[in-house]
């Protein structure tokens, strides 16, 4: 993914602004990490329910990975400078880089990745072009809150995984640079034209309406990811931990939003 507002690269940091499922009293509690969190792929893939659910979940981070490397490949085409262009060219092929290694990981346990992705193209497709930017700083704000918002769901779920799976899914959502090039570019806007920030809010609260709404439409038409939610495949979320989850996920989101300052 684009964005992170972790304070440094650990990948087994929790968002800035959350507990986090593994900060909490989910399946890394301090004790360390119990159930299907303590094993690994070998082990924990015996489960035919809990393959399914890895193989989709590896599926959408995937295809969430191609089409973020296509729009920020897009998006530099709005980039007012040569220097703005060399930044997002650089973060698009880090996308890349990600999609490579999921790819490969599903081609490694035996999956098709193509038809692993094949399920989440409809949904992901839907959001980008309901929330196509028109301009470049609508297109910075995207990145550095939708995607953000789509990260921190997947981190939330990442510690219920076995230690394999869950490794390779946060180095893939680590931070490719966006966060802070976004940050300092609408700043740097709003202090030239404070009107600008009114505007760019309203766009942001959108995005973060849609990002939540896909996120559950992708989870609820898979059945082994909202199993895996709810309970009964690896140690999953009951209800009332989905909603803390959402909860967690919102909170960020209004950091962020201080970060790029704007109102939430």
């Amino acid at each position: 993914m684009t964005t992170s507002d972790k304070p440094d690269n650990d990948p087994g940091a929790a968002p800035a602004g959350t507990t986090g499922a593994a900060g909490a009293t989910g399946a890394t509690g301090a004790t360390g990490p119990t159930g299907v969190a303590a094993r690994d792929w070998e082990t924990a893939s015996a489960d035919p329910q809990y393959r399914a659910a890895v193989v989709d979940l590896l599926g959408a981070l995937a295809y969430g990975e191609l089409a973020a490397f296509e729009r920020l490949a897009e998006d530099a085409k709005l980039a007012p400078t040569l220097e703005d262009k060399a930044e997002l060219a650089k973060m698009a092929s880090a996308e890349f880089h990600h999609f490579e290694r999921l790819r490969d990981r599903l081609t490694g346990i035996g999956e098709d990745p193509t038809l692993a992705m094949e399920p989440f193209v409809a949904a992901l497709d839907g959001f980008h072009k309901q929330t196509a930017p028109s301009d470049w700083l609508e297109g910075l704000v995207k990145a550095y809150v939708g995607d953000s918002i789509a990260s921190d769901f997947y981190r939330e779920v990442a510690a219920r995984l076995d230690s394999d799976t869950r490794s390779l899914v946060l180095a893939v959502l680590d931070d490719t640079g966006h966060a802070g090039f976004a940050v300092d570019r609408v700043r740097a806007a709003i202090d030239a034209d404070p009107r600008v920030g009114g505007r760019l809010a309203l766009w942001a609260r959108r995005l973060m309406g849609e990002a939540l709404s896909q996120s559950q439409r992708v989870v609820a038409d898979r059945d082994a990811l909202s199993t895996m939610l709810v309970g009964g495949v690896a140690d999953g979320f009951d209800l009332a931990e989905v909603g803390k989850m959402f909860s967690r996920i919102t909170e960020a989101h209004t950091k962020r939003m201080a970060a790029l300052g704007l109102a939430a």
